[in-house]
């Protein structure tokens, strides 16, 4: 089952609150997310450690966010309220 943006929004929050250190992560962030198992949420992770390692290497785009205050991320370097 795919993801909502709620559920990624509620993902992403997660993993800012409970950091690598928390040996309780992984049941913490599905907890937030709701609906995922721990298993679900580790996967989802994984997925997204490679999108960061590929953007990084240009290997594909930033995604292009509409509408509403984003951070654009690029070079190292955050620009906040952009649109795009």
């Amino acid at each position: 089952m795919g993801w909502t943006r709620e559920e990624n929004r509620r993902f992403e929050d997660a993993l800012a609150v409970y950091g690598p250190e928390d040996p309780n992560r992984w049941q913490h962030v599905a907890n937030a997310v709701g609906g995922k198992s721990i298993q679900e949420v580790k996967m989802h992770y994984e997925i997204l450690k490679e999108d960061l390692i590929r953007i990084e290497h240009d290997q594909i785009p930033l995604p292009t966010y509409r509408g509403g205050a984003g951070i654009n991320i690029t070079n190292g370097r955050q620009f906040g309220n952009e649109q795009r």
